[in-house]
């Protein structure tokens, strides 16, 4: 790769997952923007327009109101000065953008609209799906059509158009385009279960805005530290806590985001418990009060061999089937005193004890044969962290439990490796698996904003039946590696490999080797400070300690290219200037200090970064040094 190229993806790297919900860039010739995630169906048309100054938006009584609220975002964004709000199709000024917002369900006027575009309506798309036209009908009419099969596909349809503004010579335009959209699977988000310092609330609604953006529905509160979910599972919520869980049950509506709440009673129930039963549904009432329409009760993390009351034992026995039956009796009585009492509760979860692969087993049976069948079933995949997952495992787990399947996908979390930020992309999962599963939720870290890089990959593979092509994502190519992504460092590692080739050689093309090395070093350094100042300020205090590090390994990095180069020229005292230069570097990524809180314990670390690859790179160049200046 040269030089220039790598200095080109480096600054893609470090900018573009952040600029995903930002108005189009300028582009070098007029084009269709990307949407992301892909829609199913996409044609371009010739007869695009500039937006005018004004625009009439067509809405009826049903009309989805975040819907709205995105639209007129958008069109601010884009220039418009005066918003005419109507429910009059038939009279509407000739100079003003005529947008339709709402699907048939919602807005009666949309169909005629659509049919003017020569395009079909929503109705025979799946839920959440919606039709979106932009062109002009055969008065010259500028228009656009937001028509969802519900009011969440009208949403998703606003955030497409969000997508499809370029601003061109001052001004802002609209493609002609015609787009058929909707979700493969039912749930898409994620799940907030790692351990470490939880998000705030104010993180969190920041969350759901950015999974509105992206066509993701799902967020289930489930943080580690919350004692009313573990401990305290029987207790209600205080006032001041239950108004902050309305706080985000609302935002969560307002996004169209499936706000679920998972109470883990595992560590002390009584599955054959009245009192306990109802102590459980008690508690779903006072967070259905307050909007909570998602339910979830795991049970993982606990042991089955261990019964909490003599009672359960004397009516299941022992063993994991027991354990299965018992859990399954308590579910099912949940399902039929509240999930089923409750019209608009959305389906009953629950996490298995066995949570991981697709053994048959006592304790699957039970629930396989058990357990209500409409209740669904969180899964890992093969493994509790899992570098692949194929549509035929997952059939497999979705027969082995009798259920249907929701992926609990532990990635980006890094509560294992809390030294590490894992910003490689969310890959390995096969197209197809979204025909097996319910839904996908990814667990994320408690870094929140670096966290949206795999959030906004695992949009891909969730929403539509396409493999997730794994380039280098975000601002990733130094901390790539995981259990899914076994490279690290993509663009260093190779130009490394050069170097070294040259340098142990005859020195042939050293001289260029070390340029294009150090010039990367220099994009390491260049791309931290870059970052610091232009990107949001809470990814950079999430990160700051790996940004650091990385800044550093740049500065190294180019002082030990610059000492090996001095010492094949037999420069001592540059050797020895730059050996210094380098430690002294070394002893300040080694001081970059962090504190990570997992598994309820804080502790001191040092950030890692580029593992494997840019110590050894130092270490090498320090032992070659050293040994020069010994002889």
């Amino acid at each position: 790769m040269k030089v220039a190229a790598v200095q080109r993806r480096f600054l893609e790297l470090v900018t573009s997952a952040f600029l995903i919900v930002s108005v189009a860039a300028k582009p070098a010739a007029v084009s269709v923007p990307e949407i992301w995630p892909t829609p199913q169906e996409q044609k371009s048309r010739p007869d695009g327009f500039q937006v005018p100054n004004i625009a009439a938006l067509i809405v009826d009584n049903d009309t989805d109101q975040p819907a709205l609220r995105v639209v007129q975002e958008v069109l601010k964004v884009a220039g418009v000065k005066q918003f005419i709000t109507t429910d009059n199709h038939k009279s509407l000024p000739g100079s003003a953008l005529h947008v339709y917002i709402g699907g048939p369900s919602e807005n009666n006027a949309s169909a005629n609209a659509l049919r003017a575009l020569g395009l079909k309506g929503p109705d025979d798309l799946k839920a959440e799906g919606y039709a979106l036209g932009i062109g002009r009908d055969s008065k010259k009419n500028s228009v656009v059509v937001l028509s969802g099969r519900d009011k969440v596909g009208t949403f998703y349809a606003a955030q497409s158009l969000r997508q499809l503004v370029v601003p061109l010579g001052g001004k802002f335009w609209l493609p002609s385009v015609e787009i058929g959209d909707w979700p493969s699977t039912d749930l898409r988000g994620t799940i907030e279960v790692f351990y470490g310092v939880p998000w705030s609330t104010e993180e969190r609604l920041d969350q759901f805005d950015f999974y509105a953006k992206t066509k993701q529905n799902s967020y289930t509160y489930s943080p580690k530290d919350d004692p009313f979910l573990r401990q305290k599972w029987r207790e209600p919520y205080p006032a001041d806590e239950i108004a902050t869980l309305k706080r985000l049950a609302d935002r969560a509506r307002e996004d169209h985001i499936e706000f679920t709440f998972a109470i883990s009673p595992g560590i002390d129930v009584c599955y054959s418990s009245d009192n306990d039963e109802k102590a459980l549904i008690d508690k779903f009432q006072s967070l259905w009060n307050i909007g909570v329409r998602g339910f979830l009760v795991p049970f993982d993390d606990i042991s089955y061999t261990k019964w909490n009351c003599d009672e359960d034992q004397a009516k299941w026995g022992t063993g994991g089937h027991a354990a299965g039956l018992a859990q399954a009796d308590f579910l099912n009585r949940v399902q039929k005193n509240f999930i089923d009492t409750h019209p608009g509760a959305g389906r009953l979860q629950m996490v298995s004890t066995e949570y991981k692969n697709t053994t048959e087993t006592p304790y699957r049976a039970a629930l396989r044969e058990e357990l209500d069948e409409r209740i669904i079933v969180f899964w890992t995949g093969p493994s509790t962290i899992t570098s692949n997952i194929t549509a035929t495992v997952a059939k497999e787990a979705k027969k082995v439990f009798g259920h249907d399947i929701f992926i609990g996908d532990n990635y980006p979390v890094n509560d294992y490796v809390y030294d590490r930020l894992l910003l490689g992309p969310y890959n390995g999962r096969e197209a197809g698996i979204s025909d097996e599963v319910y839904g996908i939720a990814v667990n994320p870290m408690p870094q929140s904003q670096a966290s949206k890089i795999a959030i906004f990959g695992s949009g891909s593979p969730e929403v539509h039946r396409r493999s997730y092509l794994a380039g280098v994502e975000g601002v990733a190519e130094n901390q790539f590696s995981s259990a899914l992504n076994p490279q690290e460092s993509l663009v260093l590692r190779p130009l490394l490999e050069q170097f070294w080739t040259s340098y142990n050689s005859t020195g042939r093309d050293l001289g260029r080797r070390s340029r294009e090395l150090t010039e990367y070093f220099d994009l390491m350094t260049d791309a931290t400070s870059q970052l610091k100042r232009k990107m949001n300020p809470t990814f950079v205090e999430q990160s700051e300690g790996w940004l650091d590090k990385l800044g550093l390994y740049g500065k190294a990095g180019r002082t030990a290219v610059n000492m090996l180069t001095a010492q094949r020229a037999g420069l001592e005292s540059t050797v020895r200037k730059e050996r210094e230069a380098l430690q002294n570097l070394r002893d300040q990524m080694g001081n970059i200090s962090m504190t990570a809180c997992p598994v309820g314990k804080c502790r001191q670390f040092n950030p890692t970064v580029a593992p494997g690859v840019m110590e050894p790179f130092l270490n090498s160049t320090v032992a070659i040094t050293d040994k020069w200046l010994r002889a």
